[in-house]
Parts: C-alpha cells; sequence; structure tokens
C-alpha cells in the first residue's frame, strides 16, 4: 500500500514518473493518448504541456519511436548521452554512478532485473525522485532527505541536459519534454535551496 503524501508532492511524483516513463522507452500508444490528454497554461510550462499534447495529437508510435532512437541510440550511439557520469566527467561509468549506487543501496533502491543500461540515466533518476517522495522504497523520503537526492544526482547535470533535449537536432516531439523538464528540475533546485535556507 502506497503511503498518502500531499497533493503538490503527488503531483511532484507524477511529472518524475512522466518524464521517466518518455525517456525510459519510446512511448506506446497509451502513453500518447494520455499525452494528448493534457491541457496547459499561459506560463511558460503550461504551455510547453500545451505544445507536446499538440505533438502527441500528430505523432504515432512508430514517428516518434524513430526520434528516440536517433535522440538515444543511434548507430553507435545516439545525438545525446542522458547519463549523470557522462554530463559531470564526459565519460560514462565513472565516479557519479558508483555515488548513485551506494546511495541506492542505502535506501534499498534496486535496478529492475530487466534493466541493463547503467542506473545514472535520467530516465531511471526521475523514477528513483518519484519513487521516494511516494515510499515506494520503504517510508516517504523527508524533504531533507529528497533534497540530498536531488542535489547530489540531478542538480549538477539535470538542467544541461533538458537543456540539450530541447535544442537537438532530431528533437520534435521530446523538444516540449525538454522543456519542461528544464522548467520542472529548476523548480526543484530552487524549492530545495529554500528548504536548506529555512533548516527544515
Amino acid at each position: 500500500m502506497t503511503p498518502e503524501i500531499g497533493e503538490e508532492d503527488a503531483l511532484r511524483a507524477d511529472l518524475y514518473d512522466f518524464l521517466s516513463a518518455l525517456l525510459s522507452r519510446p512511448p506506446r500508444a497509451d502513453l500518447l493518448a494520455r499525452t494528448r490528454a493534457l491541457s496547459g497554461d499561459e506560463t511558460p510550462l503550461g504551455q510547453a504541456f500545451a505544445t507536446l499534447a499538440k505533438l502527441a495529437g500528430q505523432a504515432t508510435e512508430a514517428s516518434v519511436e524513430r526520434e528516440f532512437n536517433r535522440l538515444f541510440i543511434g548507430v553507435g550511439r545516439g545525438e545525446l548521452l542522458p547519463y549523470a557520469s557522462y554530463y559531470m566527467t564526459g565519460f560514462l561509468n565513472e565516479k557519479p554512478l558508483a555515488a548513485l549506487r551506494q546511495d541506492m543501496a542505502r535506501r534499498r533502491i534496486a535496478r529492475a532485473p530487466n534493466v541493463f543500461e547503467p542506473e545514472d540515466n535520467m530516465a531511471s533518476l526521475c523514477e528513483s525522485m518519484a519513487g521516494l517522495i511516494r515510499g515506494r522504497f520503504g517510508a516517504v523520503a523527508s524533504l531533507p532527505d529528497q533534497r540530498a537526492f536531488f542535489n547530489r544526482h540531478l542538480a549538477p547535470w539535470a538542467a544541461h541536459f533538458f537543456t540539450d533535449l530541447e535544442g537537438a537536432k532530431t528533437s520534435v516531439f521530446y523538444a516540449p519534454v525538454g522543456v519542461i523538464g528544464r522548467i520542472f528540475m529548476g523548480i526543484e533546485r530552487d524549492a530545495f535551496r529554500m528548504i536548506g535556507e529555512s533548516g527544515t
């Protein structure tokens, strides 16, 4: 049974899960249908959601899969490498991955048995943040604990990655995903900074 959390935290977890779903594999028909149903407002984040919903309405599973493959897989490698180690050191499987694995072990977060790529990819990190917020790994993580995980594993590179995704040559459907991620990571960073300053 998932612990009860506040509405704001539920929305945060939903957005982390949404980003994880879009970045972990090409979206299938059900996820595209849910994306088409999104609505926005006049804020930059709301406008990005509205753009993404419109693009989802024009997309097919095949077209988005082709874009996903060009962005993240490619021949040899995709246009982007969505890994903390790469963004923080310029190489894969470096110290950021080792540090993440230590934190995951301490929090009893295990990689799914059918997942073989390094755990420091953006999809997995977003999924981990959602799990910490919702208490999927035990108790709901405190805000200081969420802040510690975010500051160590996402803050140093997440905004850079999402900016790159927004501007990637092959990004169409994924361009507003980049905008959403970039804005959301900024909101999280600022909120955690305020929590730290207040001492809670």
